[in-house]
């Protein structure tokens, strides 16, 4: 799926969706899902995952589409139509699109769709909901690498990048992805939860750069606005439909427990809106095969072990240290 980062992708109706009505939304008895004929989980972020179990599980998650109720899908157009309307995307600099154009590589499928879809989605989303801070750093927030070890260029670009943004979305774009690997290897997230009763005397953490380990610092301000920022991006790998049946999607725990976490710290700023799902476990307007099927039988804590091993697999392959110090005053 060939792309110019120049492109603005046109969302799919989950994306505008949640654009439009700014939160992660569950649309059971507006689509029909199915799985992707002849899906390669090679061609995706995911393509570097190992062991044929962990790739069923992933595959049977990520390898299915939406088919929207044409006038849920009308709805949902006519909104986003507003939405945009109201709130136009500021242009990004000519500098840094062709930075992104001639120096990166987002030839790589997502989880729905490309990898630019899924930035641009991001980077949307932020500009709607999260006013009070610099949506571009969603539009950047993997430049560094992704949490499967692929890399949209090298680390020798840096020194050329850097200078493109400002001194606000440098941090937080180097800092992305290494945040993202400390939320789901799980330490970070409890470390936080305990420490609730002084969540604003937090004053900073160091961790390292996932790209190529060198040690990065965040004040506590910034590691409680990253934290937004990462709650928008796991809005993109919600379930489309049927929560009650996918509540072990590794993506979908994070969510909740993030989305949690923010609020009991009085820190969540990005509008998120969220209604947790108390439906059944039942399938509707949704077709699995029985080992599919199966997957949504792991135990949630089972999974969110098995996406933190994952991770810390995936770091150690690139000698990339999950270590880090949090200071408290």
């Amino acid at each position: 799926m060939k792309q110019s980062a120049a492109e603005r992708p046109d969302p799919s109706y989950h994306r505008k969706a949640a654009i439009a009505r700014g939160g992660a939304l569950e649309h059971t008895g507006e689509v029909r899902v199915a799985p992707i004929p002849d899906f390669d989980l090679d061609r995706t972020i995911f393509k570097t995952l190992e062991g044929a179990a962990a790739r069923y599980v992933v595959r049977a998650r990520v390898g299915k589409e939406a088919r929207w109720n044409p006038d849920a899908a009308r709805a949902v157009q006519s909104e986003y139509d507003a939405a945009c309307a109201a709130h136009p995307l500021p242009e990004v600099s000519p500098a840094l699109t062709r930075f992104l154009v001639d120096e990166c590589d987002f030839d790589v499928e997502h989880a729905d769709g490309s990898f630019l879809d899924h930035l641009y989605f991001c980077f949307e989303y932020a500009v709607q909901h999260y006013p009070q801070r610099s949506p571009l750093v969603m539009l950047l927030h993997s430049i560094l690498g992704t949490g499967t070890n692929t890399f949209a260029m090298p680390a020798e670009k840096i020194p050329a990048l850097r200078p493109l943004m400002s001194p606000f979305e440098w941090t937080h774009t180097q800092a992305f992805p290494s945040v993202l690997r400390l939320l789901y290897a799980g330490s970070l997230r409890q470390a936080l939860r305990e420490n609730l009763h002084r969540a604003g005397d937090l004053r900073a953490i160091r961790l390292h750069r996932v790209i190529d380990n060198a040690p990065i610092e965040l004040s506590g301000e910034d590691l409680w606005i990253a934290l937004n920022y990462q709650l928008i991006h796991l809005v993109d790998f919600l379930p489309v439909a049927n929560w009650g049946a996918h509540q072990n999607d590794t993506s979908f725990i994070l969510f909740r427990d993030l989305y949690d976490l923010l609020d009991r710290a009085g820190q969540r700023e990005a509008v998120v809106r969220y209604t947790p799902d108390a439906g059944p476990r039942r399938l509707h307007g949704e077709r699995l095969g029985f080992g599919a099927w199966l997957t949504t039988l792991i135990p949630v804590r089972a999974s969110e072990q098995m996406a933190a091993r994952s991770v810390r697999r995936y770091s150690e392959r690139i000698g990339h240290s999950l270590d880090y110090t949090l200071t408290w005053a």
